[in-house]
């Protein structure tokens, strides 16, 4: 009987194993990190940028909160470290938790209930407006919101000062003058931050109409829904992601106000309009307590996270993965 002799070329090739085939099997996920790796480095300037400008003064602002460190007197010779002596100051101070009512007052009227509002309701007229009126009621809309924050606190100062335009209008009509700047300061500001950010908020419902289809409504009507109905049935839930993202950016923008209550009221008369980053400046830079100021700044920065978790529980489950 013949027998077949298997020579060395004739082997079938099978996997190898042990520690080569595992230094093998390695080579293309060394290769793949080192790529990886290599094409990351066009992002490593931008990212110590944003380690040297925003991450490392948060962190410095979070260090003179714990401190007594202070532009003169005995915290500028040697700054020592108070724990939360700051913030036991601010919540015993009635300066602060003056400020605080007013900065939510500030916020609710002019933010949540202004803002909101009034660009929910232009964006709905615009909708259904001609192409002249929407241009130019845009237009006029958006110019209020690019101005410079002095400008538009300028303006606004003339507008409600004892000689300025309010009163020209309301005397020439028979009523009283007012001096709301003196009377009513925050609703002055309140209506101020108004005029000035409504375009924002128009802008978002603008674009968040334009995606809903035009086939629900059509269907609304069929069911015998009225225009109130389709509102509150239809725009109001298609609209909730929008809305809530709104809602959130611009309680965000209005707690940190500052350049238009400054320059038209200064926070008084009696601090009657000093909002929180108002208090914090004067604690600041008036007084000299660096430490005590960025104490309150982070308390402001709690109140925006809080706001901000409150109004994520607004969007719907799908968006929130």
């Amino acid at each position: 009987m013949s027998t077949a002799v298997t020579t060395a070329d004739e082997q079938p090739a099978t996997p190898s194993s042990g520690a080569g085939g595992d230094r093998g099997g390695s080579r293309p996920g060394k290769l793949g990190n080192r790529m990886s790796l290599s094409r990351s480095v066009p992002m490593w300037p931008a990212f110590l940028l944003l380690i040297g400008f925003l991450l490392g003064p948060i962190l410095y602002s979070v260090y003179l909160a714990f401190t007594d460190n202070a532009i003169r007197g005995a915290g500028a010779e040697e700054t020592s470290f108070v724990g939360l002596g700051n913030f036991v100051d601010a919540f015993t101070d009635a300066g602060f938790w003056n400020s605080v009512a007013l900065t939510l007052i500030f916020t609710v009227v002019s933010a949540v209930i202004g803002q909101n509002v009034m660009g929910m309701v232009l964006a709905l007229l615009m909708e259904r407006a001609n192409r002249v009126i929407t241009f130019v009621v845009t237009s006029i809309v958006i110019a209020a919101w690019i101005l410079p924050e002095v400008v538009a606190g300028y303006l606004l100062y003339t507008f409600f000062a004892e000689e300025g335009s309010l009163n020209g209008i309301i005397t020439a009509i028979g009523l009283p003058p007012q001096d709301l700047l003196f009377s009513a300061p925050i609703i002055a500001v309140a209506f101020a931050n108004i005029w000035r950010g409504t375009a924002f908020s128009m802008l978002v419902y603008s674009a968040a109409l334009s995606s809903v289809p035009g086939d629900i409504y059509e269907s609304a009507s069929l069911d015998g829904a009225g225009p109130l109905r389709r509102f509150w049935s239809v725009t109001i839930p298609m609209l909730r992601p929008a809305i809530a993202t709104n809602l959130m950016l611009i309680t965000l923008q209005t707690l940190s106000v500052f350049g238009l209550i400054f320059i038209m009221t200064g926070g008084g008369p009696a601090q009657r309009s000093q909002t929180l980053p108002l208090y914090m400046y004067e604690q600041a830079f008036s007084y000299g307590q660096l430490g005590y100021g960025t104490a309150v700044a982070l308390l402001l920065l709690m109140i925006g996270a809080v706001a901000s978790l409150m109004y994520l529980r607004l969007l719907p489950e799908e968006d929130k993965r």
